[in-house]
């Protein structure tokens, strides 16, 4: 097999880059069956019928945070910070995080910084990826203050657009229950709350696990051997209930639909041979490719993604390459809005 990653693109006009969403229950969805029966276009709350007693679906509930910042440094110079993770907090309590800065270089160990109206000191330097950690001189639930207060939703970079308010409900599942994410985990905008409740009252499971987001979802593959990229690492939990859950529907021949491509990393980072789980915490560096063998996956919900992306390899693993590109060919002839924000495919 070659791994060429530039036979992982498609063509679309930039219009269909969707910048807002249509909201929860009201995209539509590309029904792939894996059977190789024909694509259709469905409404979302349609997808409710495709499903049997017994599937499991398995969603992220991790929680965006407002994670972008904005401050100045003590001569009044513009900075710009994304909060990438919560670190363990100093051994005086205050707040710890690793960062990145803009502009970053200016920045070395030592460096006070004003941010939010906090002051800020830089601790380290990643040289690999210039990441900062930076000390806030507030506790842990005092800066969640400050986020909740003055920090930004950090919309995707091809959303090109300020955020606003109606971004903090929007870029938020109705899943969200544990915020640590920079991204939102993106197929589950499709549910509705009606929808889950369909689901359910049919009796499909639903499992959760937790995958908080980080910025490196958008890194570009910057080889052409994509074998030879580096993924960044992601932190994950799943639960002995929720363990449980998605084993016991397996083991009773139901199906194990992942909603995303976080719930597919975590799921498939913890699963043994057999495709049974034990609950698990730690940092997943999975990365997927054409040529892996999915272990406990049936199928997936996933939304369109960037062209030469990590996701598209990870869909293409699981569906194909040319299945994969195929359907993102009648997506943009039937103008489906794309990425983030946009509408998705159910591979089953």
């Amino acid at each position: 097999m070659e791994y060429r990653l530039s036979d992982y693109t498609f063509e679309f006009p930039k219009e269909l880059i969707a910048s807002r969403t249509a909201g929860k229950g009201k995209t539509h969805i590309l029904y792939c069956p894996k059977n190789g029966d024909e694509r259709r276009i469905m409404k979302a709350p349609e997808i409710v019928d495709l499903f049997r007693p017994g599937d499991c679906l398995v969603v992220n509930n991790t929680k965006v945070i407002p994670a972008r910042l904005f401050g100045e440094t003590q001569h009044g110079g513009e900075v710009e910070v994304l909060l990438v993770q919560a670190l363990n907090p100093s051994e005086a309590g205050e707040a710890r995080f690793e960062a990145k800065v803009r502009p970053g270089k200016a920045f070395q160990v030592g460096r006070e910084l004003n941010i939010a109206g906090v002051k800020t000191f830089v601790e380290e330097v990643h040289e690999e990826d210039g990441n900062r950690i930076l000390r806030f001189e507030k506790t842990p639930a005092e800066m969640e203050s400050v986020m909740n207060e003055q920090g930004h939703v950090p919309l995707p970079p091809y959303i090109n657009r300020p955020d606003d308010e109606e971004d903090k409900k929007a870029y938020q599942t109705i899943f969200a229950k544990y915020a640590g994410a920079v991204a939102a985990p993106t197929a589950s905008l499709h549910f509705s709350e009606q929808m889950l409740a369909d689901l359910k009252a049919k009796g499909v499971y639903v499992a959760e696990v937790t995958l908080h987001v980080g910025p490196g979802t958008f890194q570009n593959i910057s080889v052409e051997d994509f074998t030879q990229h580096k993924m960044h690492g992601e932190h994950y939990e799943l639960t002995k209930e929720n363990a449980d859950i998605i084993n016991k529907a397996k083991r009773e021949g139901g199906r194990i639909v992942t909603v995303g491509t976080t719930s597919t990393r975590v799921i498939e980072t913890i699963a043994d041979a057999n495709g049974f789980l034990k609950p698990q915490k730690g940092v997943t560096y999975a990365f997927f490719y054409p040529g892996y063998k999915y272990k406990i996956i049936d199928g997936l919900l996933t939304n369109f993604h960037w062209p030469k992306s990590s996701l598209i390899l990870l869909v293409s693993a699981f569906y194909g390459r040319e299945n994969t590109l195929e359907a993102y060919k009648m997506a943009v002839e039937n103008k489906l809005k794309l990425f983030s924000y946009g509408d998705g495919m159910l591979i089953l």
